[in-house]
């Protein structure tokens, strides 16, 4: 009887644990919806500014439709169409002054103090770069969703990294580490093979961003948000499918650990405190 009472407290305190380790998104503000089909928010620390990729047109369109907005972080709207000349705009990433788009076949370069596009970078092959990483050095590494592979550009020259993958989309890279999500999976690459790290994500994973620890927030564009610890266990933030509010490219501020998302069809960027 002592044994079976032990185990029931025992069981009890990891319970308990268990939901006060849990984390969870509250809701700080959303931006006005006047932002033309927002597929991913970056924030620029040094700038202290959030920009946002906007589609405006068809999601693969070669219309010339496509901007980028910039957002205060108080989630007022600096310039719904602050550069624009884009194409379908997706995912983004800064280093020494740069912001770097993915367009199509192309990665657009934008010189931030400019405002203004100061080059076009042609990734060989490429037919649906969606998202972008890069790393200290200055290696830029951008997914395929269509043709399913992850490239890399070095010195201005694009390679394929790994191919063959299901859904390719959020890229990113953390130290000597490149992490990406495909088809509703988490995975580290390592010596050019997938290692996975958690499954059982809706399909159509999108955004990630890294938290500290090995710990890392994914989106799903569907409307769905994971925490997924250096385990692979994973606590569900946010689901807004019933409502049909997207998900996309999420952006990250590691000190106020606010994640930012844009809601795609609904226009908007919402910001949340993460818990």
């Amino acid at each position: 009887m002592k044994q079976v009472l032990l185990c029931f407290v025992l069981s009890s305190f990891l319970l308990i644990g268990n939901v006060q380790s849990q984390h969870k998104l509250v809701k700080i503000w959303e931006t006005d919806t006047i932002l033309k089909t927002p597929e991913s928010v970056l924030f620029d620390a040094k700038n202290k500014i959030l920009y946002s990729a906007n589609i405006d047109g068809e999601p693969w369109g070669r219309d010339g439709k496509g901007s980028i907005g910039k957002i205060g972080l108080d989630g007022k709207i600096v310039a719904s169409e602050w550069v624009t000349g884009l194409n379908a705009a997706k995912g983004m990433g800064l280093h020494n002054g740069k912001l770097y788009v993915a367009d199509l076949d192309v990665i657009v370069v934008i010189d931030i103090a400019k405002g203004q596009i100061v080059d076009r970078i042609a990734v060989s092959g490429a037919e649906g770069l969606n998202d972008i990483s890069i790393d200290s050095k200055g290696t830029i590494y951008v997914s395929d969703s269509k043709t399913k592979k992850i490239h890399k550009v070095e010195n201005g020259k694009s390679s394929v990294v790994i191919e063959d993958l299901k859904g390719p989309n959020g890229v990113l890279a953390v130290g000597s580490d490149l992490y990406l999500v495909d088809a509703g999976t988490f995975n580290k690459l390592e010596n050019g093979k997938l290692k996975q790290i958690a499954d059982g994500m809706e399909g159509g994973t999108d955004g990630i961003e890294h938290v500290g620890n090995g710990e890392f927030i994914i989106s799903c564009w569907a409307g769905s948000v994971w925490y997924v610890y250096a385990d692979g266990r994973k606590d569900h933030l946010l689901d807004t499918r019933e409502q049909k509010i997207n998900s996309a490219d999420i952006g990250y501020d590691p000190v106020k650990k606010i994640v930012y998302i844009p809601t795609f069809f609904k226009n908007n960027v919402v910001a949340y405190q993460l818990q």
